[in-house]
């Protein structure tokens, strides 16, 4: 177990970097990105960055009816992401899903809008895009120009029939933040959860925007929801990380559970911030590392308060 001083420490550092997230984010180097196209099942891909700043994992399908996608990463990768969709099809892009508001997910928004597509959302994600966002990571996210917002908004489900699948729209709650959606394509038994359920490369936990709707609670009761909408068949393209199972989610939201138990014990026993991280609640889980700190504080705010 690590001592007091030293989670102060890594707790003091985490904290300065989060206040230079907003600077470094408009110094992003995406000239070594590469676009990676993964076939998925049928007519579905993912398109995938590898090197440097890539951005959340794009879904793709193609077909009679045009090209419909999931996400469009940040607005520098849209000539690399169109190219690889060009290798799978001649047709536009007629549809872009957006899973969540968050830049590295919807930046593309604007010129895939100029481009002519429709962009899809949750009715929460497009107020989030209206207006001025500070996420928990402390990255300001500014307004989307009105071309780049979402034209076809709704809140619980939506369905498309398209490319000859059945696609819905699903809001299986909030977690990730307010506004998260995850895109089920029936026939071809394939889902994009967004990042409502992730697998990062280097095993962090996954991030909960706090300041947006988003929590740990709610977190756990989607991959729950998630969990009985598919099956054992089913491909998961999740918003980061290489294609996945019912399994691999079922294995992620026990660990979510397993941590948010140690969290409510440490509330029982009245602790305080430091002295909740000094008992390691995410142990086998994630790194002791400031990182881990400052998620496990923000998540540690949800008990303290209720």
């Amino acid at each position: 177990m690590m001592p007091i001083e030293n989670i102060r420490n890594k707790f003091r550092l985490s904290l300065l970097a989060v206040l230079l997230i907003p600077s470094l984010a408009t110094t992003q180097d995406f000239t070594n990105v590469q676009i990676t196209t993964i076939p998925v099942r049928d007519n579905i891909y993912m398109l995938q960055g590898s090197g440097g700043s890539s951005g959340g994992n794009i879904g793709v399908s193609i077909g009679d009816d045009g090209t419909f996608i999931i996400d469009d990463k940040f607005a520098p990768l849209v000539d690399r992401i169109q190219a690889a969709i060009a290798e799978l099809t001649d047709k536009p892009v007629t549809f872009v899903a957006n899973s969540h508001f968050h830049y590295d997910h919807a930046d593309g928004n604007e010129s895939f809008g100029r481009a002519g597509a429709y962009i899809v959302a949750h009715d929460n994600a497009r107020r989030r895009m209206e207006s001025t966002q500070v996420l928990s990571n402390g990255y300001v996210q500014e307004a989307y120009e009105d071309v780049g917002m979402p034209k076809i908004t709704f809140f619980d489900t939506m369905r498309f029939y398209f490319n000859g699948d059945t696609i819905d729209l699903v809001n299986t709650g909030a977690g990730h933040t307010d506004g998260d959606v995850q895109i089920y394509f029936r026939e071809d038994n394939v889902i994009h959860t967004g990042d409502m359920f992730v697998r990062y490369a280097d095993g962090s936990l996954p991030f909960i925007d706090h300041n947006n709707g988003g929590s740990l609670d709610g977190m756990i009761d989607a991959l729950s929801n998630l969990a009985g909408l598919i099956n054992d068949d089913t491909i998961i393209i999740p918003g980061h990380g290489p294609l996945l199972a019912r399994s691999d989610l079922l294995d992620f939201r026990d660990m979510m559970v397993i941590i948010r138990g140690n969290l409510v014990r440490a509330k029982v026993q009245g602790l305080s911030p430091e002295a909740m991280v000094a008992t390691e609640p995410a142990d086998g889980y994630a790194a002791a590392d400031a990182s881990t700190a400052e998620w496990l504080s923000r998540a540690y705010v949800e008990y303290t308060r209720q």
